[in-house]
């Protein structure tokens, strides 16, 4: 089992939070912690990121022992990234339906990729034949409710997915994902549920629900494995 942090923008603008939610999102049990990089990323947006700043948060990763990764948004975020040389790559759908060339170029690194697919309304799979993918269900719908669910995946092992990037309030449909098969989830992780800075805050986990998640989830993950 895999479970990303999502941090996204949740740090409210104030890079010094990143510092907290990486090490909280570590002691939750956390194997990721991801963030957004090149989405409202200029100087004066909630979410910029420079070379500087991204070296910093790999330390902070580093000294907490997580692995860090991000959803790449453009090309310049892709060539800056580059300087950290880590391990896995994530792109969101938005990506997905808007620069698939991007993607493209992504997924011929060679490294693993996680790519949601919550905004692809195709009956294929965007790209198929490389093993470095796994693709992750997704429903991009803030927060997305129980009604917009209806194909989620019954079995994850006999579909095109590994895993589930969810947005729903709580974590019932990720440990339902994880009852049905799926060996990567992604959580929004949060300090303070209640902040409307942004509209991510709702439905993320905060620090405790994020450690229930893993916790339960483990031990559902080993009940699957075992063909309970």
């Amino acid at each position: 089992m895999i479970f990303i942090a999502e941090i996204g923008l949740n740090h409210d603008g104030n890079f010094n939070n990143c510092h907290k939610m990486i090490k909280l999102a570590k002691k939750s049990g956390a194997d990721i912690a991801k963030f957004q990089l090149g989405w409202k990323s200029l100087p004066n947006e909630i979410n910029f990121l420079d070379l500087e700043r991204i070296k910093i948060l790999k330390k902070w990763a580093d000294e907490f022992k997580i692995e860090l990764m991000f959803s790449i948004f453009n090309k310049d975020s892709l060539e800056m990234v580059k300087e950290l040389n880590l391990d896995k790559y994530k792109i969101a759908s938005r990506t997905v339906v808007g620069d698939l060339a991007l993607v493209k170029e992504i997924v011929d690194l060679n490294k693993k990729t996680y790519i949601s697919l919550g905004m692809w309304e195709e009956d294929h799979l965007p790209i198929v034949g490389k093993k470095n993918i796994d693709y992750l269900w997704c429903k991009s719908k803030y927060p997305t409710e129980v009604d917009d669910l209806k194909n989620f995946p019954k079995n994850f092992r006999n579909s095109d997915y590994i895993g589930y990037s969810d947005h729903s309030i709580g974590i019932d449909m990720p440990l339902v994902a994880i009852s049905r098969g799926a060996k990567v989830i992604e959580k929004h992780f949060t300090l303070d549920k209640t902040s409307t800075v942004i509209r991510d805050h709702i439905l993320s986990a905060t620090p405790e629900e994020f450690k229930d998640l893993v916790n339960i989830g483990r031990e559902i993950n080993k009940k699957v494995e075992f063909g309970i």
